[in-house]
């Protein structure tokens, strides 16, 4: 891990409430790094088109800023690293979709952020069969080096982890909440065997973050994004896996479906 205080700045700018990655895209764009940003006036971030007074106000903030030390330490004593869209190590593929996250928290291996993988979803709820089938592909896949990723849910997403785990391989898990806590709290132990077997748990949120409704779309973005396609097991009509789905379309994955077992 570099030394997390290169990165400060980075995750300073990662606390920014109110400020989406298209926008964050915009400022580096124009001021380079988070550093030229964090020394902004007030005056001079009101001549910024479309940065409004709530933002201005979060950017200031003296908390944030001080806040910013106790997630260093808290990072570096629970092997937590940041790495941001400039790095060789953030995932190339990722940098394709229409709003790539500008820095993601990783615990575990970096190294294989760029490696080729397969994202498998599916509900919660899943069937028996559903379970054993997303086991099965998993297994299989990651024992041909295919990354498998998944968003460490319960159902699908849990057996698409154990699967690689059992073939004691990589897979990545991809949270929608910060990384000073596992969501749900059972998958704990998927977690660290994810870990153990040299995968990652990745998520582009500061920590902190609770893991509320509104993060999970969001995060679905970046499960297709990192995945070269999408195998769905079991999808209710409407649900986050159909989501995933969506995205993965607009991001030009290949999409592969399951047959239903009647």
């Amino acid at each position: 891990m570099k030394n997390l205080e290169e990165k400060k700045y980075w995750i300073w700018f990662s606390l920014i409430k109110g400020l989406g990655s298209k926008r964050k895209q915009k400022l580096l764009v124009k001021y380079k790094t988070p550093e030229e940003i964090y020394y902004l006036t007030e005056q001079e971030l009101t001549q910024i088109n479309g940065i409004g007074k709530e933002i201005i106000k979060n950017i200031l903030d003296k908390n944030i800023k001080l806040s910013v030390k106790k997630h260093m330490d808290y990072m570096m004593k629970n092997n937590i690293n940041i790495i941001n869209i400039n790095e060789k190590e953030y995932p190339n593929i990722l940098k394709e979709i229409y709003d790539p996250p500008i820095s993601l928290y990783i615990k575990g291996n970096t190294q294989i952020l760029n490696n080729v993988s397969i994202a498998i979803i599916g509900c919660r709820q899943a069937s028996e069969y559903g379970k054993k089938v997303a086991k099965y592909f998993s297994y299989n896949l990651s024992k041909k080096k295919i990354n498998i990723i998944s968003g460490l849910a319960k159902g699908i997403d849990s057996y698409a982890h154990i699967g690689a785990v059992c073939a004691k391989e990589k897979t990545i898990a991809v949270l929608g909440n910060g990384l000073d806590a596992i969501y749900p709290r059972e998958n704990m132990y998927i977690a660290d065997k994810i870990i153990e077997e040299g995968g990652a748990v990745i998520s582009e949120y500061p920590l902190g973050t609770k893991p509320e409704k509104m993060n999970f779309p969001a995060r679905n973005r970046i499960i297709s994004g990192l995945s070269k396609g999408v195998i769905v097991v079991e999808a209710k009509e409407k649900s986050g896996t159909l989501i995933t789905v969506d995205f993965a379309l607009e991001q030009g994955r290949d999409i592969y479906v399951v047959p239903r077992k009647y």
